[in-house]
């Protein structure tokens, strides 16, 4: 194997490969990254077994070759280099795997290392590009962002730490949850090709890896086999297992008899639950908000600590309601609002409560499970 290639596009391969190579690998040759030199550009691939990245970059390849080599060495050595051409070079067709190594040279630097046999590599799914429906890289990295952050972290509920991709006649529905706060977001389609009743539960990691490796006026190939989703644009592709199992019917927990509605300037309301939450030193980071006619309340109370008040301005419609909400869940939706103003509807001091853009557009909701109340 012997080829060259642009420091800034070696970074980029690997930048992109690395971020699906596991920190602690189960099984050795996960800690590498896979390159495949052929033709006039260089394949550069990682895995987890659970999320694949593969990105193809152009160099000048003078023999084809195929070798597995470890990540982190490799993304070290190509942040040193100069500012030069980076050759690779290998006595052996594979390289490592013939116990010669790799030679590794820029400008003054030289390097050596050794990697695993690349037969020993996992292969990437088996997947039909063939039927693939198309869709902007941009509408679904939205989708992504106003959801992801929802998702849950623990593992007493699987199914919850993936993201739930509802494809529909004409539009798609992206939910995340984890049991006490929820996002959804709703968006027409206009591709074609699109399975009109399909459910896929994605891992947040590969989605992920969708909002960075491609740019977002990209037109992206989406397609699926029984247990695999794969992504490709312009020699990018992004393969990853899905979460098996019915997902939980997020629709039976969104309020719809909530009589209390509040609508207030995202920015002020951020800005204040921030500035109280500074004395929220609990677990919980209980913050308690009183809603009336002449405006909102807000009041943070930790005992051995001390309190913290503040106030705001805001239209709403409704019986008073005191009602308590983790900070950190709070700011959370509140960051992603995509609308100036914030609409907020809530039914009693134990009910869930809703967040959505005042315009309505997007179609955006999130939902907050309220804290109790402590006296």
């Amino acid at each position: 194997m012997r080829f060259s290639i642009t420091r800034a596009a070696l970074q980029k391969g690997l930048t992109a490969s690395a971020s699906a190579v596991p920190t602690r690998a189960a099984l050795p040759v996960l800690s590498n990254i896979l390159i495949q030199a052929e033709d006039d550009a260089v394949r550069l691939s990682g895995t987890d077994m659970s999320v694949f990245v593969s990105l193809g970059v152009p160099a000048e390849v003078e023999e084809a070759g195929v070798v597995a080599l470890p990540a982190r060495q490799l993304v070290e050595i190509a942040r040193v280099l100069e500012d030069a051409p980076v050759k690779f070079s290998s006595s052996g067709p594979g390289g490592a795997e013939s116990g010669t190594g790799v030679d590794i040279a820029c400008g003054r630097g030289r390097f050596t290392l050794y990697g695993q046999a690349p037969d020993e590599f996992p292969d990437f799914p088996e997947i039909d590009f063939g039927v693939a429906w198309e869709m902007s890289a941009g509408e679904l990295q939205t989708l992504i962002e106003k959801t992801s952050f929802a998702v849950s972290t623990e593992d007493s509920r699987p199914i919850l730490n993936g993201i739930l991709w509802q494809l529909r006649a004409g539009e798609t529905v992206m939910v995340a949850t984890n049991g006490h706060r929820l996002a959804k977001i709703t968006q027409k389609l206009n591709g074609g090709g699109v399975p009109t009743e399909v459910d896929l539960i994605i891992p947040p990691k590969a989605l992920n890896q969708v909002q960075k490796l491609y740019p977002s006026d990209a037109v992206l190939q989406v397609t699926r086999s029984d247990n695999h989703l794969a992504f490709r644009s312009a020699g990018r592709e992004v393969f990853t297992s899905l979460i098996e199992g019915p997902y939980p019917n997020f629709d039976q927990v969104i309020p719809k008899d909530n009589d209390k509605v509040a609508t207030v300037n995202r920015a002020a309301l951020e800005t204040a639950v921030r500035r109280v939450a500074v004395m929220a030193e609990d677990p919980t980071r209980r913050v308690r908000l009183s809603f009336t006619n002449g405006g909102l309340n807000f009041k943070v109370q930790t005992p051995d600590l001390g309190e913290a008040e503040d106030m705001l301005s805001l239209d709403y419609e409704g019986e008073d309601i005191d009602i308590g909400f983790n900070a950190t869940y709070l700011l959370e939706v509140l960051r992603h609002m995509p609308d100036d103003d914030v609409r907020m509807t809530f039914k009693a001091p134990e009910r869930a409560a809703t967040f959505q853009p005042a315009t309505g557009e997007p179609d955006y909701l999130c939902l907050v499970m309220p804290l109790r109340i402590l006296d």
